[in-house]
């Protein structure tokens, strides 16, 4: 029987909580149960208590059903966007493990590099997806990672864009960046300015929500006191905009401040059914690790992969009002 997703997410939160205490022997036993010669493939994601990670979970874990005979999966989350340092820990497991690809979605765009090339130095195939390592980091490091993942700046703009010609140039617009030190958030930050910029709109602020929900409905919250002639808000991810679906409710201010964001997470589909939310980007979650252990997989067998500077881009769409 397959829970609602409140009931999904109550059974993730509990089962982080026992895997944040689980000994790492048992951690290790769970990648190694399985004594054929098939590669191991550990998916590390971020917050499960995100909707679009648990749809990436639920997507790698079809794929590999229907390929069960090539590889075998380890997939781990992190309790919230945030939670560098367990993230961390859970790469070092995956690397006592003795997995051989690591697929990750890492926490932060720098702090993860260390040990992704501990994890390198022992030999584990590394693909990056849906925010991408610091170009800058990685080379003090000498390594390159491969990014398998989205333009999330052309998303960002495409919502940006829609958003655009249902305002009047000159309209105040503030944007709910996510994490600040993670790459896909300052893409999509960058792509709803360009297309804020291009069709004459003020930003008049710019604040972190750390992609959930509450710090989303919090920092809308602050910006619609702030500024009372807010027209529009941009979040950088579907999570934070029903937080700020909600603050524009309670600001009295519903069907007057219009709402975007970015991932097209089943939970706003009714919302951008009935416009509480105008628009929002796909970038196809069930897919996204999906994409990259198809890419580890060739690695593993010494196939040659196709990139542009190390980016294997995938697609992205606009999504509006069905």
């Amino acid at each position: 029987m397959k829970l609602p997703f409140a009931g999904r997410l109550l059974a993730v939160a509990m089962l982080t909580a026992v895997t944040a205490v689980m000994p790492l022997s048992a951690v290790t036993a769970q990648a190694a149960d399985n004594s054929t010669d098939k590669p191991k493939v550990a998916l590390v994601m971020k917050s499960l208590a995100n909707e679009f990670f648990l749809t990436m979970e639920d997507g790698a874990k079809a794929y590999q059903k229907e390929h069960a005979n090539e590889f075998d999966l380890v997939s781990n989350g992190i309790k919230d966007e945030s939670d560098t340092t367990n993230q961390i820990r859970i790469v070092e497991q995956m690397i006592v493990s003795k997995v051989n690809a690591l697929v990750i979605a890492p926490a932060d765009s720098k702090a993860l590099v260390p040990v992704i090339k501990k994890a390198m130095d022992a030999g584990i195939t590394v693909i990056n997806i849906d925010n991408q390592l610091d170009p800058d980091v990685l080379k003090s490091k000498g390594i390159t990672v491969p990014f398998v993942g989205p333009d999330n700046r052309k998303g960002a703009r495409l919502v940006g864009e829609y958003l655009a010609k249902q305002l009047t140039p000159g309209d105040e617009v503030g944007i709910i960046e996510g994490v600040s030190t993670t790459t896909n958030a300052q893409q999509r930050t960058a792509g709803f300015k360009d297309a804020m910029d291009a069709a004459q709109m003020k930003v008049v602020s710019t604040q972190s929500g750390n992609w959930e929900i509450d710090k989303g409905n919090a920092v809308a919250a602050a910006m619609l006191n702030e500024y009372p002639n807010l027209k529009a808000l941009l979040a950088g991810n579907d999570s934070m905009a029903l937080g700020a679906v909600s603050a524009v409710r309670a600001a009295g201010k519903a069907g007057k401040v219009k709402v975007v964001g970015y991932d097209n997470i089943n939970a706003i589909k009714p919302m951008l059914k009935d416009g509480r939310i105008l628009a929002t980007a796909d970038q196809f979650a069930a897919r996204q690790a999906v994409f990259g252990i198809e890419t580890a997989l060739k690695m593993l067998k010494g196939e040659k992969i196709d990139s542009t500077h190390g980016v294997i881009e995938t697609p992205v769409e606009l999504v509006t009002k069905p």
